[in-house]
């Protein structure tokens, strides 16, 4: 079936709108990360067009906001511009794909490391609900509130750190990521798992144990150029 036709009724029940990273964000930014955690999970797929009536159907909302969000998202290279017809999702190589890896290992690895140290346990503490709302989209099956509130998880965390450019830089690598592997991970049993690494990394960042965050970090981020690499070739 056409990708237009694919999206262009509304679903059952509209996702809410999520508020990537835990910022107080304008209705249109707001759109724009519905549509960002939609990318991310694979849910909008390179080379499909996609229609802004067509998307605001699908997110319960008004054309003229995803229009709007939409162009933000070209200007982040995420999707192209297709003259009377929509937006087409652009397709990530598998450089691309190690290349985002290997910076996020770079940058994320050190600094959440230091955090079990430096970081306020209140604050860490403060994380947990975003931990167990993760486990919870797992249970659900729920890949946008997954990709949601993981974000929201990893950046509240790196924010932590004090540095805005770093949690900027991490925002930008993730929203340019697919995790079509998501979606195999769920259907085969295994989504669960990797969602409870997030209770187990604070766990570890409130024990003050550096060489277990550094374990189940080096582990978590192996696990997402799995699920990179789960949703087969790069088209």
């Amino acid at each position: 079936m056409p990708a237009a036709q694919r999206t262009s009724a509304p679903s059952a029940a509209a996702p809410a709108l999520p508020t990537l990273g835990g910022k107080k964000s304008s209705y249109r930014e707001r759109v724009a990360d519905a549509l960002r955690a939609a990318l991310i999970a694979g849910e909008l797929r390179p080379g499909d067009v996609y229609s802004a009536p067509a998307l605001a159907a699908r997110f319960g909302v008004s054309a003229t906001p995803v229009r709007e969000a939409m162009l933000d998202l070209v200007k982040e290279g995420l999707v192209d511009t297709v003259p009377n017809k929509g937006f087409r999702v652009t397709a990530v190589s598998e450089r691309q794909l190690d290349e985002y890896t290997h910076i996020r290992a770079l940058v994320e690895i050190p600094t959440v490391v230091e955090l079990a140290h430096a970081a306020d346990p209140v604050s860490l503490e403060a994380l947990r609900p975003a931990a167990r709302e993760i486990v919870h989209a797992a249970v659900a099956g729920d890949l946008i509130a997954y990709v949601e509130a993981d974000t929201r998880f990893h950046l509240g965390l790196l924010a932590l750190a004090g540095n805005a450019h770093l949690v900027e830089v991490v925002g930008d690598l993730r929203g340019r990521s697919r995790l079509y592997g998501l979606t195999a991970l769920l259907e085969g049993g295994r989504l669960l798992a990797s969602a409870e690494e997030h209770l187990e990394l604070l766990d570890a960042l409130l024990a003050r144990d550096q060489d277990a965050v550094r374990e189940v970090m080096t582990r978590h981020l192996g696990h997402v150029r799995g699920l990179w690499a789960a949703r087969g070739p790069v088209q």
